[in-house]
């Protein structure tokens, strides 16, 4: 049966929740910008439609009755959802810039291969990235959401997604084969580490990977090391010795072969890529839109 046979007029139910939100006909009429008396004639109208009394006519009063309040109560969340699908229509059509912060190796590993998705599904948005090692606060204002390492709680944001990590060695192919049997016998002489600054403790370097795998390494500094992770990895795939793969951030160049695993150890992290928004936020659909994507993203 088609639902406008025996619904009420909406027009007649927006003057509802008005007028029991406000207590008061004449503020509702100032609300909806018609006068008292039509706001009278819709509710008598409702009351009709209804066969039920809404509201107690008192003295410069009026008191919503129980069933009044229950058919307002679903009204009020009923219009909020519709508000709120529309804005996010709207948003979706307008050009605004959504900010995500993270790490130059998350933002360069991990989220630039796949916001492309993202820009398909949603083209007019302006995408800005923050890439820093160094912690972003999220109460300075300058980005909506970032992807964040490390344990939570976290005092200037909310986690709403996060995903564990394991550590193994990586090295490019050709390297792998050169060491020869010497590969089976990782750490050995032959093996040259390569190292990169962490910017805490919940990044891992080589001594302490060997530490957490229970491995004794003769000689656990690198003997070539760079400031960034990226920088490591490329000289990995360039066969100039064995990183630490991340997995989240090494798996495209172990899915392109540009990078193989060494051995059979591997250490699970402590730390977890969350997904944090700032605590106090104004709505913005299009980053609740975002985050949602980041967050299912992450998971999978």
């Amino acid at each position: 049966m088609p639902i406008r046979k025996n619904f009420p007029s909406l027009n007649a139910l927006l003057v509802l929740e008005a007028a029991v939100r406000h207590r008061s006909f004449t503020v509702a009429a100032s609300e909806l910008g018609v006068t008292q008396a039509a706001v009278s004639r819709q509710v008598a109208m409702l009351e009709e439609q209804l066969d039920t009394l809404l509201f107690t006519r008192k003295h410069r009063a009026i008191e919503p009755t129980p069933q009044c309040l229950q058919l307002a109560s679903a009204l009020a969340l009923s219009f909020a959802n519709i508000a709120e699908s529309v804005d996010m229509i709207r948003s979706t059509k307008r050009q605004e810039t959504i900010t995500i912060g993270a790490t130059l190796a998350f933002s360069t590993l991990w989220l630039l291969p796949r916001i492309g998705e993202f820009r398909k599904r949603y083209p007019l948005v302006q995408i800005r990235v923050m890439s820093q090692d160094s912690r972003i606060n999220l109460n300075s204002g300058d980005v909506d959401v970032i992807v964040r390492f490390g344990l939570p709680p976290f005092d200037d944001g909310q986690v709403v997604a996060s995903r564990t990590d394991e550590v193994f060695p990586v090295c490019s192919p050709e390297y792998a084969q050169r060491l020869g049997s010497a590969r089976s016998m990782f750490p050995s002489a032959a093996c040259e580490l390569i190292g990169h600054e962490v910017p805490d403790w919940t990044w891992y370097t080589w001594p302490d990977w060997f530490g957490r795998a229970g491995i004794v390494a003769t000689n656990s500094a690198p003997r070539l090391s760079f400031n960034y992770y990226t920088e490591a990895l490329q000289a990995a795939r360039a066969g100039q010795g064995i990183a630490l793969g991340w997995s989240t951030l090494v798996q495209g160049y172990l899915d392109d072969g540009s990078l193989v695993r060494l051995g059979n150890a591997v250490v699970a992290a402590e730390g977890r890529y969350n997904v944090v928004v700032p605590l106090r936020r104004k709505a913005n659909p299009l980053r609740d839109i975002l985050v949602d994507w980041l967050a299912s993203s992450l998971s999978t």
